[in-house]
This record gives C-alpha cells, structure tokens and sequence, in this order.
C-alpha cells in the first residue's frame, strides 16, 4: 500500500515559498525511469531571484543541475569583464546562464553559450569545467590518428588553465549576454568594483531573434495600467 502523500505547504507570500524546496515528478532523460526534479528559488544579492533545479535518478544514478533567471529578458545585453588576479577573484560567485558565451581574450578562447549550459558557481569552477569539457572534446575529436604536436599543443593550452588557476598567469574573464541575464559577483557591492566591469549594449537584429523577440506581438495588448478591477456595489 502506498503511504498518503504529505499535504502541500501553504504560502502566505513569495518569501514563503522561496524558503521551500520545490518537488515536481519527471522522467529520466537517461534511463526513462520516473524520477524526481528538486526547485528552489534563490537571491542572488545585488541582482535576481534565480531558480536552481536538480534532478538525481534512483535507478540508473543520471544526475542533472540547472540554473534558470527568475526574471524576464533585460532591455539591454550585458558584458561583464572581470581581471583575475588573487584568491578572491578566483572565490566570486558566478551566474552563467543558458545565453551567455565566454571568452578568454589572452587564450584566445571563445565559447558558446551552449557549451556549458547555465550555471550558478565560482570563477575558479567555471574555469575547471571550461577545461575539463575542451580535454574530453579533444580526445573525442583527435581520436588514435591525433599526432603527437597535436597532443603537444593541446596539452600545452590545456596547462594554461592551471597556470590561470594557481594565479600564475592573469588574464581576463568575458562573459557576454544578449539576455542581461549572467552576473559576476563584486567584492565590493554596493560600491563600484574597480576589477569588475559591465557593458550594456542594444541588442542586434540577429540577437533579438535568437532570442524570440522579434517574433513577439504586442501592439494590441492593452497597458496594465489601463486594466481595472471590478467590485462589487
């Protein structure tokens, strides 16, 4: 027999349910099994509620993490730079979400925003994962016919990304977001962070469209404030 489910929370308000854990039924995108998908909403101080979503499957072990924006599409995109220097550079908080790409101007390195998909960690986890994801690629793609300069060379760039993170070599974190919708801790928010800068900038025909915007129709949509509530007399 199977035990009665718990009653569903009852919320007064959005911080009642921000302080829950949310738990919605899914399949595995592995194995198909039913699983188990865990939301909570988080504040990220100094800029958005962001929606992290995990999911580990009990029978075959599949594990998936996700971050989501708690808030719509910003009017601008944004560029965040960030120079990395010391310890703590390596210690900030960093939102990468599902539309942001990276670069890394002195490896020469661009990556796409599909690559690492959304993320909420740290500078020193988003480098790891750059750098562990470009050594599976390219012992995927260089395979047994790779000689050995190729190896050389892709060992030789992946041996920057230590030097990077033991502070050895300074370079400068890029991330671009056509949605505004990535962040970059500062060390010293509210005040200006002189390591950290941020770009806004208008959008491109071409980026509106990756982004469904130019798709939208809204010229018939009444103001909400034009919108009143009846009562009753």
């Amino acid at each position: 027999m199977m035990e009665d489910s718990e009653p569903a929370p009852e919320w007064k308000s959005y911080d009642d349910a921000k302080r829950e854990v949310l738990h919605f039924p899914t399949d595995c995108p592995n194995c198909g099994a039913h699983a188990e998908v865990l939301m909570k909403p988080t504040d990220i101080p100094y800029f958005q509620t962001v929606i992290i979503m995990a999911m580990t499957c009990d029978n075959c072990g599949h594990k998936t993490s996700e971050v989501r924006s708690g808030g719509p599409i910003k009017d601008h995109g944004c560029r965040l730079s960030i120079t990395i220097r010391e310890d703590a550079d390596l210690a900030r908080d960093v939102l990468k979400s599902d539309t942001c790409s990276m670069r890394i101007p002195e490896l020469d390195l661009e990556v796409g925003p599909g690559a690492l998909c959304s993320r909420f960690t740290t500078v020193e986890g988003l480098l790891t994962a750059t750098k562990d994801q470009l050594s599976d690629q390219s012992s995927f793609f260089m395979g047994d016919s790779a000689t050995n300069k190729d190896r050389n060379q892709i060992q030789n760039f992946l041996e920057q990304f230590d030097d990077i993170l033991s502070l050895k070599k300074v370079v400068t974190l890029v991330l671009d977001d056509p949605a505004g919708n990535s962040y970059i801790q500062s060390l010293s928010a509210p005040l200006e962070d002189p390591r950290l800068k941020k770009e806004f900038y208008e959008r491109s025909y071409e980026q509106n469209d990756e982004l469904g915007l130019n798709d939208m129709k809204v010229e018939n949509y009444e103001a909400l404030d034009t919108v009143t509530e009846e009562t009753e007399d």
